[in-house]
């Protein structure tokens, strides 16, 4: 019977078994694909990903119509296109997604302009 490679280690991604690690928040983003706003919710996930890197475990992309564009945090609305009036900017999604997760977390330059 054949156990995989020999130089493998357990819990790589070789092996299909994944490290056990508590339960990060999930992000979901739901864009509308007939406006075409991948890019901007790939560009916003990156953000996101990039300031959250330890505190996040998913930023997901959900395609959708109609104008649909939405974050949210485990369940909970952050942003509402319609409802909040546009997109909205960097500094702004940070701070939501920062008042959620660490209220009292600096985000640095973002918290001083």
């Amino acid at each position: 019977m054949h156990e995989g490679p020999a130089d493998v280690n357990p819990g790589s991604d070789v092996t299909g078994e994944a490290p056990v690690r508590a339960e990060r928040p999930r992000v979901a983003i739901t864009y509308c694909t007939q406006c075409n706003w991948l890019l901007r919710s790939a560009w916003m996930a990156q953000e996101l990903l990039s300031t959250f890197r330890d505190d996040l475990g998913e930023v997901a992309l959900i395609p959708a119509t109609g104008g649909a564009f939405r974050i949210e945090l485990n369940g909970a609305l952050l942003w509402e296109r319609v409802r909040d009036g546009g997109f909205p900017d960097v500094k702004a999604l940070k701070q939501r997604v920062r008042d959620h997760l660490d209220p009292e977390r600096d985000l640095g330059h973002i918290d001083r302009s």
